[in-house]
């Protein structure tokens, strides 16, 4: 039977791999759009084969809005409320004795070190959680709002194909929201993991980035 710890464990890693795929997605399909844009000889050798290089784009923007969708979507067995809530309602996972356990099976020699690192090690407490939530909410707010349409109706289903309400669609996000929505997902990510691997507070540390 699988431990709470175990599914957690699990369920992070597979939020991972959908926040790191969708951030590369979008991204390279964004320094594709910024180079073409700023050099004229680039986009002149991309339209030398311009079928393979639209085919690629697209699938880059495409496959960067269902990745989005999988990650706040409610259905979505592995959306991002539901890997907060699942650590929320099983905060022994972060306690101090679960962390010694992890510990001793990565180390031969845990208990050498362990008791001093674990003076230092951080036990998370409600306001910790209230925050985080709050951040995950702001985001979902967000998806709900700009993205959810565009992500359902016209990618997953084409139930939008008139260009005018396509065009409606988007004109209510901005590149700048969507790289703040993609690194966000990192930065929780990191603050789980610290939290879970080294006993460190869960912080939605700045992490920078540039298209350049």
């Amino acid at each position: 039977m699988t431990t709470p710890e175990e599914k957690f464990v699990h369920d992070l890693e597979i939020f991972r791999t959908e926040a790191t795929s969708g951030l590369q997605f979008y991204f390279t399909w964004l320094s594709i759009q910024y180079v073409i844009g700023e050099n004229k000889k680039a986009l002149n050798k991309l339209n030398e084969n311009s079928i393979f290089w639209g085919t690629n784009i697209s699938a880059l923007q495409i496959s960067a809005f269902i990745t989005l969708g999988r990650v706040f979507d409610n259905n979505s067995k592995h959306n991002i409320s539901k890997l907060f809530e699942f650590a929320d309602k099983n905060r022994e996972i972060f306690s101090k004795h679960s962390l010694a356990a992890r510990k001793r099976k990565d180390s031969a020699n845990a208990d050498d070190w362990l008791p001093e690192y674990l003076k230092n090690a951080y036990v998370p407490t409600n306001a910790d959680f209230k925050r985080l939530k709050t951040n995950v909410e702001k985001y979902q707010n967000i998806y709900d709002k700009n993205y959810r349409k565009i992500r359902n109706r016209i990618y997953a289903h084409k139930e939008i194909s008139e260009k005018e309400k396509i065009k409606d669609l988007f004109k209510r996000t901005t590149i700048r929201e969507l790289e703040l929505i993609f690194v966000f997902l990192i930065k929780f990510y990191y603050a789980l993991w610290e939290l879970l691997v080294n006993g460190k507070k869960p912080l939605l540390k700045p992490l920078p980035y540039s298209i350049r």
